[in-house]
């Protein structure tokens, strides 16, 4: 019987009706309390590291949950990361990038009701991810959400009260779980030679959606105050170029003061490319460090840049990594 550690972190799942609203209040042996059926297959421990709304969640968050994996890694056989739904996929993805080539499962799940509540989502949310980190065939990071399996990097909140509030994007969902039973689609084999921990994050990075009208002089205002940017242009990941306003000289601005500028798209499917437009195609062709998400998340592309220049601000080493496929983030280059 493999074992289990569940790190508790707060989120609806964890959440009690109180005047004010929901607010996490269950704590984690608690929530075990819910899905006694789990003693079955699996011995599950409890760990209360945090009880926040995820939208209090931060970088440094990540890298706690990161170590108490790290500290606990050779006692467990996997972990169960319990957590509010509305920022699960930038956890998911921090965690991707600070636990790389784990043979151990690491999942996040969570709920879009309470646990304590008849109707609820959470207990076979819960149920299917203590499961899941039990199967032989599981690795790496993923989020075990609505009956799917997701890479960690491809995960996004697409629906705000639905039950199936998850989707895998750009790429096909690693397993379905009905009934307990896995159904695997993709083998998440990691590299093997053991877990590759990181402890060092920068989140001074800045992300820019677009809209008509906005003025590319807001670059300039801010260009001090991060050290990285990723827009979110529109289509394909174009940009704007107005009469006698261009983020086009907006972007080559901070590109000359040394930032790092990534390109992304606000369409959530397929991804980015440039070089399909005049008024982009120039600026990837006059500035190499000028990089694109293609495919990758935004999620992911956030923590991926907090990742990379947590460990170096070389920018050929940022182009590197960042363009590298880490844990199907990206694949297309």
């Amino acid at each position: 019987m493999k074992k289990i550690l569940m790190i508790a972190t707060g989120g609806t799942i964890a959440s009690k009706r109180t005047a004010s609203g929901l607010a996490p209040l269950i704590l984690s042996e608690e929530l075990l309390a819910y899905v006694p059926a789990a003693k079955a297959f699996c011995e599950v421990e409890a760990l209360q590291l945090l009880n926040l709304d995820s939208s209090s969640i931060e970088p440094r968050h990540w890298l706690m949950i990161a170590a108490a994996i790290r500290e606990n890694y050779r006692r467990y056989d996997g972990f169960v990361v319990c957590h509010g739904t509305d920022t699960m996929a930038f956890t998911a993805a921090g965690l991707s990038y600070l636990v790389q080539n784990s043979e151990k499962p690491i999942v996040l799940t969570g709920a879009q009701k309470p646990i304590d509540m008849e109707d609820t989502d959470a207990r076979v949310n819960l149920m299917d991810s203590l499961r899941f980190a039990c199967w032989d065939g599981a690795s790496g990071v993923s989020v075990v959400f609505g009956g799917h399996v997701i890479a960690g990097t491809r995960a996004r909140k697409m629906r705000a009260k639905s039950y199936d509030a998850f989707e895998s994007i750009n790429f096909p969902c690693l397993a379905d779980i009905r009934d307990g039973q896995i159904i695997p689609y993709i083998t998440n084999v990691e590299t093997g030679g053991g877990p590759a921990f990181y402890d060092r994050l920068n989140s001074d990075i800045l992300l820019i959606k677009l809209f008509p009208g906005l003025s590319p002089a807001l670059l300039a205002h801010v260009a001090g105050h991060y050290d990285a940017f990723i827009l979110e242009g529109f289509g394909v990941g174009n940009l704007s170029d107005y009469e006698g306003q261009s983020f086009v000289d907006a972007v080559e601005q901070l590109a000359s003061r040394g930032k790092i500028v990534v390109m992304a798209t606000q369409v959530t499917h397929e991804g980015s490319d440039i070089r399909l437009y005049e008024v982009v195609s120039r600026l990837a062709r006059d500035y190499p460090a000028l990089m694109e998400c293609r495919d990758m998340t935004t999620e992911a592309a956030v923590a991926k840049l907090m990742w990379i220049l947590g460990q170096t601000t070389d920018p050929s080493e940022v182009r590197r990594l960042f363009t590298a496929t880490i844990h199907h983030d990206v694949l297309l280059h």
